[in-house]
């Protein structure tokens, strides 16, 4: 097509200057392209998400140039492989894990990659944990090339918005899950029990801390992430929070246009 003619030509001159012109989606029916910056090389491996962990780690940036975070406490997992254009699928995540726990067998590496992941949700949250699970079931053996579903993510790192707002910016950013899409596009899924906007266990409406949620969401949302809520309720129940999800995940990924086959 013509546009993507025009965009490899205009790509060999903004290389230079650390930029690309990326399609990021559809616009009546034509290709959108967005001017986004490349990942310039590190000394270090770059922590591009800290994620899978149950307790709230203390993340400090030791600099902002070169991707130097230090995580002081937590279990938490450290994503630190380049995140391409392609987004992070399964395969990519456990290709890493494998790596990491230094396993030689796909089955078993699958397994305990799933395990651990999963026992990173609350103990307080069966919604949570049954959006993971019926995430798994209902994709069945086509997750391996679909996106990873990344809970309890603590950060992730987002060249563009510590470049626009500093790196303080990102310890904002804690999700319930993550979906990483190809050409950059980010998918936030989060549970919302009544912890999110009542006190006292729930018997006290805090208007504070439904407007710091509803903060949140804008950030995200300014910094490029889509954000879709669900309440607790509605994932409560095994059975429903499959059947809500069989009908929800075709047409997320159909709206954001994610194949399992590139």
């Amino acid at each position: 097509m013509v546009q993507r003619r025009l965009t490899t030509t205009m790509n060999g001159h903004l290389h230079t200057a650390g930029l690309e012109l990326r399609q990021t989606g559809t616009l009546g029916g034509y290709p959108r392209f967005t001017l986004v910056p490349l990942q310039l090389p590190h000394a270090r491996a770059p922590k591009n998400v800290i994620f899978a962990t149950p307790a709230k780690p203390d993340i400090r940036f030791l600099s902002a140039v070169d991707n130097d975070i230090e995580v002081v406490n937590g279990d938490a997992l450290i994503y630190d492989r380049t995140v391409t254009d392609d987004g992070i699928r399964w395969r990519n995540l456990q290709s890493w894990w494998q790596d990491r726990e230094h396993i030689t067998d796909p089955g078993e590496a699958k397994k305990s990659l799933y395990a651990r992941l999963r026992a990173s949700l609350p103990d307080n949250s069966p919604g949570q944990r049954n959006l993971f699970e019926s995430y798994h079931r209902i994709l069945g053996p086509e997750v391996y090339d679909m996106p990873a579903l990344l809970p309890e993510v603590s950060l992730h790192w987002d060249p563009k918005t510590v470049r626009e707002r500093g790196p303080q910016a990102l310890l904002r950013f804690r999700m319930d899950f993550l979906l990483l899409l190809p050409h950059g596009q980010r998918i936030v899924l989060e549970v919302d029990g009544s912890q999110h906007y009542t006190r006292d266990r729930g018997r006290t409406p805090d208007t504070a801390k439904y407007a710091a949620m509803v903060a949140a969401d804008r950030d995200l949302r300014l910094s490029g992430y889509e954000v879709y809520r669900f309440g607790h309720d509605e994932l409560r129940d095994e059975t429903t929070a499959r059947t809500l999800l069989e009908a929800f995940l075709p047409r997320l990924f159909q709206h954001h246009e994610v194949t399992g086959r590139h």
